[in-house]
């Protein structure tokens, strides 16, 4: 278990529910199955666990599949420990696909053929092609992972329940309601001039902005002449039909609880001063949700299961994990990186923001960005 990486474990098998290719496309397998290298592979066995091996040749491939889908994790993937996070996680799945039932496995061959074809029909081929060329892949190798996730996934829903789902749904509730919001963002950092910006001075321009909406200003033109979000200004403050569940706390609370159409006062989250008006929102009802949605739940439940597993009984099966060191770059050759002023927290590490429907670098001020990707917050898969 690594608990640094706990919430990353989330994301990634998760996240592998719905389309797996989510964050792959917006920033642009079964051993017995696979063609090669198994069949030759002599490399070194780099994890051993009850009922099977682990080889450099298949952890390289696992690395690969895993920068083709979530580049967001490339850099991470030369850190020693992160390393041993993700062979892990590979004998978990090899290990619970190995048990799984034969439905299991044509449910999740199926699902598995399903989203990939829907992964593949989203990009021009001649960009899939470069894409898979760049990880040195093909599309039986993704295939392959992606069969072997939902397998494990199609096995583990056999045992959710109706009830559960329902009471799945009611904890997350924000996932399913949406509002439409226009908004003014006053920063805590001055865009023109990257400088901090005072709260008091913040909450003044903020007031003002106010005044004027409550003096019969057009919301709109207001939020292309003030807001300091770039994601929304130029739309007139709008956020249309958005789960609440993409912004950061202070500003999802305020989507949901606001009347409709009435200028808010400000509201304060770690961007800035927002000064809000919800015009439509649509409370979730399980009654109304789709199949689609409701299946969606039941693959979060037997996430959940799998991330049981992960956290009681892994370190059970996994015998010994030999992984070779990263060598180190020398002191003072590795290039710092800037923030753009865009990001909602500048740092080198990559984003880990699983929220759906915005666009989380140009969404300043509202999309709630996973700033604790490593620290021990929330469940894990490991």
């Amino acid at each position: 278990m690594l608990p640094k990486y706990k919430k990353v474990g989330k994301v990634l098998s998760v996240s592998m529910v719905a389309v797996l290719s989510l964050s792959l496309l917006a920033a642009c397998g079964k051993k017995e199955e696979a063609k090669t290298p198994e069949s030759t592979d002599t490399s070194a066995v780099v994890a051993t666990y009850d009922g099977g091996t682990i080889t450099a040749n298949e952890f390289d491939m696992e690395q690969r599949v895993m920068k083709f889908l979530y580049p967001e994790y490339a850099q991470m993937m030369d850190m020693d420990d992160f390393k041993e996070y993700l062979v892990k996680q590979e004998v978990a799945y090899e290990y619970l696909s190995g048990k799984a039932t034969e439905e299991a496995k044509t449910a999740g061959t199926k699902a598995a053929t399903e989203q990939f074809d829907k992964m593949k029909a989203s990009v021009q081929a001649d960009q899939w092609t470069e894409m898979l060329k760049a990880q040195n892949l093909t599309d039986d190798n993704i295939k392959d992972y992606m069969t072997r996730i939902m397998t494990v996934i199609k096995d583990k829903e056999t045992g959710v329940t109706d009830d559960a789902i329902k009471a799945e749904f009611e904890k997350n509730k924000d996932q399913f309601t949406t509002a439409s919001v226009r908004h003014v963002l006053i920063n805590f950092t001055d865009p023109k001039t990257q400088k901090e910006r005072k709260k008091e001075d913040a909450l003044k321009i903020a007031k003002e902005v106010k005044t004027k909406l409550d003096g019969g200003a057009d919301f709109a033109e207001i939020a292309k002449k003030y807001s300091e979000d770039p994601g929304s200004a130029e739309k007139g403050g709008l956020y249309e039909n958005t789960p609440v569940s993409t912004w950061v706390d202070a500003f999802k609370e305020a989507a949901k609880t606001l009347p409709l159409n009435k200028i808010s006062d400000p509201v304060e989250t770690e961007y800035g001063y927002h000064i809000m008006k919800v015009e439509a929102r649509t409370e979730a009802d399980f009654t109304k949700l789709t199949a689609e949605q409701k299946e969606s739940l039941k693959s979060q439940l037997a996430a959940a299961e799998i991330d049981t597993f992960m956290q009681n009984e892994l370190d059970k099966i996994v015998k010994e994990v030999k992984l070779p060191k990263t060598e180190k770059a020398e002191e003072g050759t590795t290039e710092g990186t800037t923030g753009t002023g865009t990001e909602g927290e500048k740092t080198t590490e990559p984003k880990t923001d699983d929220s759906k429907g915005t666009d989380t670098k140009t969404d300043q001020g509202t999309t709630g960005t996973d700033k604790d990707a490593t620290t021990d917050e929330g469940t894990s898969s490991k």
